[in-house]
């Protein structure tokens, strides 16, 4: 492509005007507020999620209740954000400390609800990236606190997500497939590596079937770009753990969460990322 031609944010790969400018659905302030109440309430469904699934709980019933005391939290005091300001992050049956993570998923969740709305993406691919980024989300808090990346998240979608390409068109079935075998089979191939290497597990199969799912949703290209950025960002990070630590890395470090983060960036401008690289070197001629 000519420098200068952008990436449609819908179909990576395809020619199209500049993303975000053309075929934007906005309402204005009043529909920006909307998204991130809706973020706001998102993001505390998902802290149950985080809570429970690994315990192997339902995320239904029973309802939301102290963790401490086991008291049933009133409606009044469950209004996401507003409820842990007013009580100053402890319960009010108990006065028990309320983890500062419960926030803070919440306005994650918000944030990023109205990062990808102001995208300009179609209604229906805004959806589809608003549930992956929550599933994303829920990933990544469960790793860090578990080790765990749940089946019940990853296997489903990347068995739905080629019929989702067939239905959206925002990828091809053929890139969903591909993605689904190259962003899975390279960590596969990475794991039994270092399985042989060194007899001892460096990654566990829930980062393989993490991006086996990215793969299946984003393509080949998502697969390679979310891997790439979390490699980077996990090196980083591991680096400032061995600084910190005086040289000693003796402790594990998830690497679902630095996957979640690729895939979000690519969500957002990944396509957008790749053709200023493409178109790099026309630049500097």
């Amino acid at each position: 492509m000519s420098c200068g031609t952008a990436i449609n944010p819908h179909r990576p790969g395809v020619a199209a005007g500049a993303p975000g400018k053309h075929n934007r659905w906005r309402g204005g302030v009043v529909v920006e507020v909307l998204v991130i109440v809706a973020g706001l309430i998102a993001g505390s469904f998902l802290n149950v999620c985080i809570a429970r699934i690994p315990e192997g709980q339902s995320v239904v019933l029973p309802p939301s209740h102290c963790p401490r005391c086991k008291a049933p939290i009133h409606w009044y005091d469950n209004i996401p954000l507003i409820s842990y300001l007013v009580l100053g992050g402890r319960c009010r049956s108990c006065r028990g400390k309320i983890s500062i993570r419960y926030p803070l998923v919440e306005s994650t969740t918000a944030v990023l609800a109205w990062v990808l709305y102001v995208q300009g993406f179609e209604p229906r691919v805004l959806l589809l990236y608003t549930a992956i980024t929550g599933a994303l989300i829920v990933v990544t808090f469960i790793d860090i606190d578990h080790r765990i990346i749940p089946d019940m998240i990853t296997i489903p979608s990347i068995l739905i997500a080629p019929a989702v390409a067939f239905v959206l068109r925002n990828i091809s079935v053929l890139d969903s497939l591909l993605g689904i075998v190259v962003g899975g089979g390279i960590l596969w191939l990475i794991a039994e590596g270092y399985w042989l290497l060194r007899k001892q597990e460096g990654m566990g199969l829930g980062d393989v079937k993490l991006l086996a799912m990215v793969g299946g949703f984003f393509g080949w290209q998502g697969a390679m770009f979310t891997l790439l950025v979390g490699s980077v960002v996990g090196s980083f990070v591991g680096l400032a753990v061995m600084v910190a630590r005086r040289g000693r890395l003796d402790m594990e470090i998830p690497f679902g969460p630095f996957l979640a983060a690729g895939a979000i960036l690519y969500m957002l401008y990944g396509p957008r990322l790749i053709q200023w690289y493409l178109d790099l070197p026309l630049l500097l001629s």
